[in-house]
């Protein structure tokens, strides 16, 4: 029998904390809770989860600075709570890495679908395909793997969220060819996720900061309708 997959649920409110634990347990997750930022990282290199539930308003160190300390070391998914439902609140804890962001109060049924949606998303694919079947796109100095979730860049493997390689393996497989961000917002995040256009911009933002234009090939904003994956 496969283990457990493991979720840390990080909230100072003890009640809504061990409401998402029964969630979860029910769900046949293993849980563990922490009531601040610094227990949430010394619980994340104990207990190493799978996912990370992580409320924004924490005493001591923050819900953003635990998610960019994390990020600074690990691809562990993490979804954001608050009751913060502020456009700003959002793209930031997107910015800093975090997978999704659920405002309070949330429905039980929607919390966990969205859990089970960036697990699937952030688990690298099982190496079974054929070598016809194997998804890579290659250029100069660049070579996106989504069949085994890699990226190397200059022959170096670039750690990159999994969300972050789909939308450049997306755009890749398609050079030059413009897509809204409506368009990449259903083709990567799908009607499981309810979120703005924004998300896609903070992505695109990430992804320049990791692959930089090359003299082959760059990432191109289309002013007023998108994206593409430009070859030159």
């Amino acid at each position: 029998m496969a283990d457990k997959q493991k979720v840390l649920i990080v909230d100072d409110d003890d009640n809504i904390a061990e409401l998402i634990s029964l969630y979860f347990t029910k769900e046949c997750f293993n849980t563990m809770i922490t009531g601040d930022g610094e227990s949430a990282l010394k619980a994340f290199e104990s207990f190493k989860p799978d996912l990370i539930l992580l409320d924004l308003m924490l005493p001591g160190i923050d819900g953003y600075q635990v998610c960019r300390e994390l990020r600074s070391k690990s691809t562990v998914p993490i979804i954001m709570l608050s009751a913060k439902g502020e456009v700003f609140d959002k793209v930031l804890g997107l910015e800093l890495g975090a997978d999704d962001y659920v405002e309070k109060p949330f429905d039980s049924k929607e919390l966990i679908a969205r859990a089970k949606a960036v697990l699937r998303r952030s688990r690298p694919l099982p190496d079974t395909s054929s070598a016809k079947d194997t998804k890579v796109v290659d250029y100069p100095d660049l070579t996106i793997n989504l069949t085994n979730y890699s990226v190397l860049y200059f022959g170096k493997p670039v750690d990159m969220p999994p969300k972050e390689l789909e939308l450049l393996y997306f755009l890749a497989s398609s050079p030059n060819q413009v897509f809204t961000r409506e368009q990449l917002l259903d083709h990567i995040w799908g009607y499981e996720y309810i979120g703005d256009t924004r998300t896609v911009d903070v992505h695109i933002k990430r992804l320049r900061e990791k692959i930089k234009d090359h003299e082959s090939w760059r990432l191109s904003t289309v002013w007023g309708i998108g994206y593409k994956f430009e070859t030159i």
